[in-house]
């Protein structure tokens, strides 16, 4: 391969899969069913996501891993379903390009009867995928279209894969308050890692721009910057949360930690015909 790549092919039980290749020899994957990132493997390097053995390819489901699109409704916090009807959506694909050493695709979702029954805005999202030799990045666009402003929360729930989730620790958190939603109550953080030892469940307010998850069983550091989103939420189910989770296997709650990019606390907050913008870019390092 002289150049980067774009295609699009049938991927699990026929959905629309768009396959990234960088000729560093990264590749990545994504799905039209939510604009779902599925996987990133750098060059010479191990795959990045967590995609559970039961993850549910269909129509109507969320995929149980890679990075689902939190929007317009984080979790619970609202009258919509949990994480909102964007991550079961199918987007349209408007543009799927590899040009300047980038493969790219981006997936467009705008407002529909359903969508409207539910949330009752006019709405373009847009979810753009870019593999270069040095990462990958996922770009979140919101354009109001109505004449009234709107307000949401967003994420990307970022799934990351790690060897042992208990010799795992994110880095960067220090002095940042959160919830802990295990708890319900507000917290500081003071230790200088973030270590795993039972169900997590936390949104860390005003968050650090750049975090490191260290996978200290597969001797890396994957490091994750953010633009444009405000917080981070991180969250491991552990063993109790896992075995209620139909589509996902009883004990791979010891290969995932999820370190979420998102604006959850405060809602976002976009005039009449204005844009709202934020990205995550996640690359690796060795240990």
């Amino acid at each position: 391969m002289t150049d980067a790549s774009a295609a699009v092919e049938a991927g699990e039980n026929g959905l629309p899969r768009i396959v990234l290749a960088h000729p560093s020899g990264a590749r990545a994957t994504a799905y039209a069913h939510g604009a779902h990132l599925t996987s990133y493997v750098p060059a010479m390097g191990e795959e990045v996501f967590f995609v559970s053995r039961r993850a549910r390819f269909d129509a109507a489901s969320a995929i149980r891993g890679g990075v689902p699109v939190v929007f317009p409704q984080f979790a619970d916090q609202g009258p919509l379903p949990k994480h909102g009807f964007a991550r079961v959506a199918e987007w349209a694909l408007p543009e799927v390009s590899a040009a300047d050493g980038v493969a790219r695709v981006t997936f467009v979702l705008t407002d529909s009867p359903e969508s409207l029954h539910l949330w009752p805005h006019t709405f373009l999202a847009s979810m753009s995928v870019a593999l270069d030799a040095g990462g990958i990045e996922l770009r979140l666009d919101v354009f109001n279209r109505g004449a009234e402003a709107i307000e949401f929360t967003a994420a990307l729930h970022s799934y990351f894969r790690v060897a042992d989730v208990r010799e795992a620790a994110v880095l960067g958190l220090r002095g940042i308050s959160f919830h802990d939603k295990e708890l319900d109550r507000d917290r500081t953080q003071d230790e200088d890692e973030l270590t795993v030892r039972g169900p997590l469940d936390r949104v860390y307010r005003d968050a650090p721009d750049l975090l490191r998850i260290r996978d200290g069983a597969g001797g890396r550091v994957l490091v994750i910057e953010k633009e444009g989103f405000a917080d981070a939420v991180v969250w491991n189910p552990w063993i109790e949360g896992a075995a209620k989770l139909d589509d996902m296997e009883d004990d791979e709650y010891l290969r995932m930690l999820c370190v979420e990019a998102g604006s959850v606390a405060v809602p976002v907050r976009v005039e009449a015909g204005g844009r709202w913008s934020a990205r995550q870019r996640v690359s690796v390092e060795s240990l």
